[in-house]
């Protein structure tokens, strides 16, 4: 009896250790070589990579989570620096005083004085171009010279086109 008991001792020791560090039990034989046609066989090394293919996803996810834990611990430590209603701690915790709104003003004003319209430095060609489409844009017998107030030949005349 007492090496029944050590031996159940044993197996459950192992059991027990094995799920704590989420080993199986029994060693995994390699897959054997299945038939075409005996499907039992190949759904279950179907099974079986889905199986493993499920269990590394789950190991990133709990390193992904354990990564996650340590960055929220730190900066739970660092809002713990600042004392309640301190604003000029959290300005210091978040890189300055309206640090993300001088960095946004600054990419769109850098953005806009990249910007230069169509033709750049060319009258011209600016003229050309709004008398050749600028009519076409307008109601019917607006560009009709006797029912236009002011034609727009003659506009574009003035202009120079």
């Amino acid at each position: 009896m007492p090496a029944r008991k050590a031996s159940a001792r044993r197996v459950l020791t192992a059991a027990v250790l094995a799920a704590a560090l989420a080993l199986p039990l029994a060693p995994t034989a390699y897959a054997e070589e299945c038939k075409p046609d005996d499907q039992a066989c190949l759904d279950k090394e179907a099974n079986a990579k889905e199986a493993k293919e499920i269990e590394e996803q789950q190991k990133k996810n709990q390193e992904a989570a354990g990564k996650a834990d340590k960055d929220i611990k730190a900066a739970e430590e660092k809002l713990s620096e600042c004392p309640p209603g301190s604003s000029s701690c959290m300005d210091k915790l978040t890189g300055g005083k309206g640090a993300a709104e001088e960095k946004g003003l600054k990419d769109m004003t850098e953005t806009i004085a990249s910007n230069e319209p169509e033709p750049a430095n060319n009258a011209a060609q600016a003229v050309s171009s709004t008398c050749a489409s600028f009519p076409g844009s307008l109601p019917e017998g607006s560009t009709d010279p006797g029912r236009s107030p002011f034609p727009v030949d003659q506009l574009c005349a003035l202009l120079g086109d």
